[in-house]
């Protein structure tokens, strides 16, 4: 018995779409459409967001205890994403900061040997903000790469509806158009056409919206999460930096 529901429907929508006439298809069509969109972009975005996340937790464990100086550790030997498509936010945020880091360092040490002096190169609390400061803008920069197309998502939760509305209000107005006609026998086609035009392209709107929200808020909320995962993992790196570069008050 189960089995044979599923194709129940299928005939019911086929049937319906069988007897729409052209505006109606076109309807069905265009949401046909907005239902392939939608799952392309969530079953990409939920595979991407979940493997970024797995490499972003092994690649951060090799922080935790360190085998030698974090800016001297080589990004190569570190665990990194087996698909190139596949971000890696943490490694960005790592490189950013250990180059700029060493820039800063480079400057201090000029500055310093110009003065004659042998004193070691510090980080002073300013470098410090300048280097927080500067990977933000890269933490911004991959949050703003993990949301790409997830616009097409939100799009498809307000859009799908309203197409599905259209068909609704054009298959009432095409039954009501044939009542109005007459009774004949290829008016009754027309009007049966009419209302399942109506019904489908209501439930195809509903069942193309609810998943797109669905997907929608779970992948805004977990790019959210993983964007303060980003933050605590510079504050982490800018740690170890200041407890290495930093210079200790003397009183």
């Amino acid at each position: 018995m189960f089995p044979i529901c599923p194709l129940a429907s299928l005939s019911a929508f086929s049937s319906a779409f069988a007897q729409s006439d052209f505006f109606g298809k076109g309807i069905i069509f265009s949401l046909i459409a907005l239902s392939v969109i939608c799952w392309i972009v969530l079953i990409h975005k939920i595979w991407m967001t979940r493997h970024v996340q797995a490499v972003s937790l092994a690649f951060q464990a090799a922080f935790n205890n360190p085998s030698e100086p974090i800016l001297q550790l080589d990004i190569q030997q570190l665990p990194k994403p087996k698909n190139n498509q596949i971000p890696h936010p943490f490694a960005l945020i790592f490189q950013d900061l250990k180059t700029k880091t060493f820039e800063i360092l480079n400057k201090n040490h000029f500055f310093i040997s110009q003065k004659g002096s042998q004193e070691p190169v510090y980080l002073s609390p300013i470098d410090l903000e300048i280097l927080e400061s500067h990977v933000f803008t890269t933490i911004s920069s991959q949050k703003k790469q993990l949301e790409k197309n997830l616009f097409m998502l939100s799009t498809i939760v307000t859009l799908a509806p309203f197409l599905g509305l259209l068909g609704t209000v054009w298959g009432i107005l095409v039954t009501f158009s044939e009542l109005h006609s007459g009774g004949a026998v290829s008016s009754n086609a027309a009007v049966l056409g009419g209302i399942s035009t109506a019904l489908v392209t209501t439930v195809l709107g509903l069942l193309i919206a609810i998943p797109a929200l669905i997907a929608y808020n779970y992948l805004k909320n977990t790019v959210g999460t993983y964007a303060s995962d980003m933050e605590d993992f510079l504050y982490q790196l800018l740690s170890n930096i200041e407890l290495q570069y930093r210079k200790v008050d003397t009183q």
